[in-house]
């Protein structure tokens, strides 16, 4: 028996071998580029069939494929990775700004979801949900246990489909369930309102695909309110970023014609490259200008832009190039630095290799990587100082992030120490910690502070907050 198993085992070997003997030569023949090393695939390919003729129980061939790919990926950097059929479409889904839910924002509250803000229009809107609402229930399923992502999809599945939320509503201290049916949800990434007569704010929570267009729309209803606009706030403030080319639209909306906003440098010739404040560079494919209609006191209007350490990619992209030619004043946290630019590569129909394929650089030509953007006034995130900012993880504290060196090590180092000390800080005040105010209200201690900025009053920096030291070579 044992013999007929490692026959069966080498016939693998060798059917795979060859496919990768084979798919060497089409492959040099295909890009040029070197040839596969051969000794090292003839070892994946013995793997495979030790695998195959001798693991414990049966084990499917796709499967092993698909696991040696994304292990191959996954050990590059944090930002590589191999999509699947399902994350390959939950990654279109992310960039559309569409998904099939109950339409909330919401974030984590003593291991509850807490209803950040019902999205308008939405079914949980329509239902009479209402910010800080906590969910307690999911269907039959208890919150308190599962991560944000796991609710996430618990309240996420097909159109028309009912799902069951228990709600406890502090201000009138009870518990109710609510049944919402499920409908594709249109996510509004662009919030804008007027704070004070002739000041503005506007937030961007994410770059997606409608992203340039709500801006637009969202400007020009500012300026419809007050046409004689003083000054303007522009949130990025947990902004993880997204589609590139909404970065370059926001940043040239504020900038003169044609400069620089961002340049890449990769490997490939095609990843040597420099985006600047021109359509061609932004616009979509024969739909115009998106930002045409804007109105061109824009381009000088007093700024000021708020970030903090969940700013990432295209949101620091902005924040670089508005800094580097002095267009605005920036103003929160150190950023979180992630510099490298992921191209989608896609394998078939419904799988993809998204690959880091170049780092960006500044108009100046400070590379974004690992350190992030530094603002130019440091802020607090609220009056009594910062509660977890410190804690939060930066791009430097990942493993195998781009670019490190001995020094840079040390500094992770430290920085790890000082995230437990903080954390045993924290869990030493246990129920006294309250939770951040959300952005753009009334207590949101970073806005006030851009607002006195902008009207010329005494601005509160924080004595506390430094850079945080993590420069890419």
């Amino acid at each position: 028996m044992g013999a007929k198993w490692k026959a069966v085992g080498w016939i693998s070997v060798g059917a795979l071998a060859g496919a990768l003997t084979t798919l060497q030569f089409s492959a040099v023949a295909r890009t040029g580029q070197a040839p596969l090393p051969l000794e090292e695939m003839q070892q994946l390919a013995a793997v495979f069939g030790l695998l195959k003729a001798e693991y414990v129980e049966p084990v499917d061939d796709k499967a092993l494929i698909n696991d040696a790919i994304k292990g191959m990926v996954a050990g590059l950097d944090p930002h590589s990775v191999y999509l699947d059929k399902k994350h390959f479409g939950e990654f279109r889904e992310s960039n559309t700004g569409k998904f099939v839910g109950v339409g909330i924002e919401i974030g984590q509250e003593d291991g509850l979801v807490r209803i950040v803000s019902p999205i308008e229009g939405s079914p949980a809107f329509r239902a009479g949900l209402r910010t800080n609402d906590l969910i307690t229930r999911i269907d039959d399923t208890a919150v308190r246990g599962l991560t944000l992502d796991q609710a996430v999809k618990r309240m996420r599945g097909e159109p028309a489909t009912k799902v069951v939320l228990t709600i406890f509503r502090r201000s009138e201290n009870r518990t109710f369930p609510v049944t919402i049916v499920r409908e594709e949800i249109k996510v509004q990434s662009v919030r804008a309102k007027m704070i004070e007569p002739g000041y503005a704010w506007l937030r961007i929570s994410q770059f997606q695909e409608r992203t340039v267009e709500d801006f637009a729309r969202k400007l020009e209803e500012l300026y419809k309110q007050d046409p004689q606009l003083k000054g303007l706030v522009l949130d990025l403030r947990n902004d993880p970023g997204g589609v590139l080319e909404g970065g370059i639209a926001v940043a040239a909306a504020f900038l003169p014609a044609g400069v620089e906003v961002v340049s890449t440098k990769g490997q490939l010739v095609s990843s040597q490259a420099s985006f600047r404040a021109s359509p061609e560079h932004y616009a979509r494919r024969g739909q115009g200008d998106p930002l045409r209609r804007l109105p061109a006191a824009l381009k000088s209007v007093p700024l000021v832009v708020l970030v903090n350490e969940g700013s990432a990619s295209a949101s620091e992209i902005v924040a670089g190039a508005l800094q580097d030619h002095q267009r605005a004043t920036l103003m929160g946290a150190q950023t979180f630095g992630k510099g490298s630019v992921q191209t989608i590569r896609q394998l078939s129909a419904e799988t993809a290799v998204k690959l880091t394929t170049a780092r960006f650089y500044t108009p100046k030509g400070t590379s974004i990587q690992a350190r992030g953007i530094v603002p130019d006034v440091m802020l607090d995130e609220t009056e009594e100082g910062n509660l977890i900012g410190a804690l939060r993880t930066r791009e430097a504290d990942l493993a195998k992030h781009l670019t490190g060196n001995e020094k840079e090590d040390e500094e992770t180092k430290a920085r790890e120490a000082e995230r437990k000390r903080l954390e045993e800080n924290l869990r030493a005040k246990g129920d006294n910690i309250k939770p951040l105010p959300d952005f753009g209200s009334a207590e949101d201690w970073p806005l006030r502070q851009a607002l006195n900025q902008l009207q010329g009053k005494p601005v509160m920096a924080s004595k506390t907050v430094v850079e945080r030291k993590a420069a890419a070579k």
